[in-house]
């Protein structure tokens, strides 16, 4: 019963995470304005950290002990974790960013990736191939939480994602590769609390889906193989096989009259309408 009395917030609790996904939501529009070529990764940093600040928050990443910056930032075949420094951004490379905020003891958690703008040719031609991947990856996103809205277990979004990923595959003749080493999370008081959110199918579905959950679900994928391995940095997971990697993630929170996407300013009401899923907002 303990583990049960974990996993499912109030309708108080769920209003409580709104503000934070909003704040979360905010830093990362920030950062979205700010890529061009030529712009560092920890000016992209500094900007979320602005907005996370001004709106009287606090980065919950650096609550993570051993990190002290606002994102996460990889590049191209770097997948998750980066670390935002002195890197200069090039045209077509494929960024992805992670943000997080915590108000008044709640948390938000979401990432996106944007591929960089600029120059044309061959250059053109690796931005296409890694915005498809991108767009790839944002959908399997869309796909689990609209599938969310009606699972009856929490493993059922997995299915979902790596469905969708597989026939995007199948369409695209492409391979894409799912990370299997880093997965999805409850969230609420702690950026990462249980549940585990597989983003392929696992023969246990897990929990039960019902009024209270509050997940991040967030594929992780890569234009080729999924075996990855930790930089010498020991945070950022990079490609083994050098293919790009890209991660889209959102927090959704489950109640009585639905879902609502908590870090994105509509509740998901874009993402989710190919799905023909209506979010509400927690009441």
């Amino acid at each position: 019963m303990g583990l049960r009395r974990s996993l499912y917030k109030t309708p108080a609790q769920l209003r409580a995470m709104v503000e934070p996904g909003l704040i979360t939501a905010a830093a990362l529009d920030a950062v979205r304005e700010r890529i061009a070529p030529g712009v560092t990764t920890a000016e992209l940093d500094a900007a979320a950290s602005a907005v996370v600040v001004a709106r009287g928050a606090e980065s919950n990443f650096q609550l993570v002990r051993g990190y002290r910056h606002t994102t996460c930032i990889s590049v191209n075949d770097q997948v998750v974790h980066g670390i935002p420094g002195s890197r200069v951004l090039e045209a077509g490379d494929i960024v992805s960013i992670d943000a997080g905020a915590q108000f008044r003891g709640w948390n938000g958690d979401s990432a996106i990736t944007v591929v960089v703008p600029g120059e044309s040719g061959a250059a053109e031609a690796v931005a296409s191939t890694r915005q498809r991947l991108s767009d790839v990856t944002e959908g399997a996103l869309w796909a689990g939480i609209a599938a969310l809205a009606s699972a009856s277990r929490v493993g059922e979004i997995g299915d979902a994602v790596q469905g969708y990923i597989e026939r995007a595959a199948t369409a695209d003749g492409a391979t894409y590769g799912i990370l299997r080493d880093y997965v999805g999370h409850g969230i609420g008081r702690r950026m990462h609390e249980g549940p585990t959110v597989f983003n392929y199918r696992v023969a246990d579905l897990g929990p039960a889906v019902r009024p209270g959950l509050c997940v991040a679900i967030e594929p992780m994928v890569t234009s080729g193989s999924d075996e990855t391995f930790v930089e010498d940095d020991d945070w950022t997971v990079t490609t083994v096989d050098g293919s790009d990697g890209a991660h889209w993630e959102h927090s959704v929170a489950v109640h009585a009259g639905g879902i609502w996407v908590l870090t994105a300013a509509d509740g998901g009401a874009a993402g989710l309408a190919p799905f023909g899923v209506v979010p509400s907002p927690p009441a």
